[in-house]
């Protein structure tokens, strides 16, 4: 069942729509606004009630507050060197929104949009058109997110087409604390990513080729760990990020679908299982949060994100690309999905 509230009203006056997906127990919130995920609240081991997803009370928090809390990034989620895009032999220069790079979609990404929306049964979908030349990027690109929350387990379809070839990289930024939104730090939730190798990036955090193999690093996820154990280590590439900031790439083909990472809170019992078939996951530890959230305030690593993607700056460095390219033909369809699987162990 899905039902839905007036959020509020963004500063030139648009509505924002809240639409809760339930599941017994549990509930998954979205807004219309960016396509953010507000809330998650699953169950804890005795049972309470527990928002797993860091967020804002009201519109303007959303409007004011950086950190793409919660939302869905396009056309580009993460970060393209210096905003080079070349597109059928030609290049475009895209806007540069962090150390001289473009981050997110630029100056005015998905993120700030409202979006069409439809309740089809189960599923919210939620469609915006990004005309030829947004953010100056080259054709008219057509997108629809499908939202499910069942068996608790969110769902999110990402589908795109375009009129001319572009670059699309599609993802959601959503902050997870296992411990509960307003619990203030997720050093003590435990992870586990099925990846033995990330991206190493310049001192812009950009990857400019290359796989850095994580065994014996601070990197290395492959046995579950606590996030805090190894975050403040003597890396240079930790170092760079502030933490952890990077690119993880994945074992599975583009496409095909594959249980990338869990996490867990040993606080609450909470498990994640997390599932895509995108060949990368941008594991972020936030390091830059500095928000009034929904319930407390957010401080440096009070949420981790898992953003399903393609590795970034792909269209720039071809052995990326053979991993997954971020440039879709005209005509053809960018179809991927990214699953989230709550229980409690």
């Amino acid at each position: 069942m899905i039902t839905t509230k007036s959020f509020g009203k963004t500063q030139d006056g648009k509505e924002v729509l809240a639409f809760t997906l339930h599941d017994g127990a549990a509930s998954l919130t979205v807004l219309n606004f960016g396509g953010v995920v507000q809330s998650l609240v699953v169950p804890d081991r005795a049972g309470n009630p527990v928002d797993v997803l860091l967020g804002y009370p009201d519109v303007a928090g959303y409007e004011q507050n950086g950190g793409y809390l919660g939302a869905l990034i396009g056309r580009f989620g993460n970060r393209i060197g210096e905003g080079k895009l070349t597109v059928g032999g030609k290049t475009y220069q895209l806007y540069c929104n962090d150390r001289g790079n473009h981050l997110h979609g630029g100056k005015e990404g998905f993120n700030r949009k409202i979006w069409a929306h439809e309740i089809d049964g189960d599923s919210l979908k939620l469609s915006i058109v990004s005309p030829d030349g947004e953010e100056n990027y080259p054709g008219t690109l057509r997108v629809l997110v499908t939202y499910t929350f069942e068996n608790r387990t969110l769902g999110i379809s990402y589908r795109a087409v375009s009129d001319r070839a572009t670059a699309v990289n599609l993802t959601n930024h959503a902050y997870f604390n296992l411990n509960g939104e307003g619990d203030g730090s997720i050093l003590d939730n435990e992870l586990f990513i099925d990846s033995d190798f990330i991206t190493p990036t310049n001192p812009t955090m950009i990857p400019v080729g290359g796989f850095r193999a994580v065994k014996g690093t601070p990197f290395d996820f492959t046995v579950a760990k606590p996030i805090g154990r190894d975050i403040e280590a003597d890396d240079v590439d930790l170092k760079q990020g502030n933490g952890y900031d990077h690119c993880h790439v994945l074992k599975n083909r583009c496409g095909e679908m594959t249980e990338y990472a869990v996490a867990y809170s040993p606080k609450t019992g909470i498990r994640m299982r997390c599932f895509t078939d995108m060949p990368a996951v941008q594991f972020y530890a936030g390091n830059g949060l500095h928000q009034q959230g929904k319930t407390a305030y957010y401080g440096k690593r009070a949420g981790f994100c898992l953003e399903t993607q393609a590795i970034p700056n792909n269209p720039n460095v071809p052995e990326y690309a053979e991993k997954g390219s971020s440039i879709l033909p005209a005509g053809k369809e960018y179809a991927f999905c990214a699953k989230y699987a709550f229980d409690v162990v």
